[in-house]
């Protein structure tokens, strides 16, 4: 029994002693962080020069001030357009190329304008329906001749007019599908001439 006394008296020492070793600590608040302070002023990007150092003088060649007269070229006037207002829808027309004198490089055989290539059943295809259309268009047209037309009516019959011709150009030169958006514009047109209808 003289051991569990012992122990039991060594385990209360301990518990006294965490007991006491608690109570001595005190409670100290932590101070408050200190500000910081504000920030500097911030530096110039640059610096004012106040000193300037040019390069010595170089001599200059009298010549490069000489200028030569160049050979006068007749000008060309401009041409003028003679297409009608609506025209301007269609697809451009090649440019021409500049007037070359004696002195250019030669001439080079004229090219063929570049056009999309299409297989021959679309071909046939769009150029079916550039005549469909434009045989509509000649019978809409003819249906509104017989009645009188307006001002306004006339100028659109001669809208009509331009597109068909502009497809018959366009079939003639091999490009279908122009031929045919052409075609389809005087058809749309030609509806518009006889009302809606």
């Amino acid at each position: 029994m003289k051991h569990a006394e012992a122990i039991l008296a060594a385990a209360m020492a301990i518990v006294l002693v965490g007991c006491a070793a608690r109570a001595k600590q005190t409670y100290v608040p932590t101070p408050a962080p200190p500000r910081p302070a504000a920030p500097p002023a911030p530096q110039p990007l640059s610096t004012p020069q106040t000193q300037v150092h040019l390069p010595p003088p170089q001599p200059v060649d009298p010549d490069a001030f000489a200028t030569k007269t160049p050979v006068e070229v007749a000008p060309t006037p401009p041409a003028q357009d003679t297409r009608p207002a609506h025209a301007a829808a269609r697809p451009a027309a090649r440019p021409e190329a500049p007037p070359q004198t004696a002195a250019s490089v030669p001439a080079e055989p004229a090219r063929p304008p570049i056009q999309e290539v299409l297989p021959p059943e679309a071909q046939k295809r769009l150029q079916a329906s550039a005549q469909n259309h434009k045989n509509e268009v000649k019978a809409l047209v003819a249906q509104a001749q017989r009645r009188r037309l307006s001002a306004e009516d006339q100028d659109l019959l001669n809208h009509i007019l331009d597109f068909v011709k502009l497809s018959d150009d366009a079939e003639k030169d091999g490009d279908m599908r122009s031929a045919d958006q052409l075609a389809e514009r005087a058809h749309t047109l030609a509806r518009e001439l006889q009302g809606g209808k």
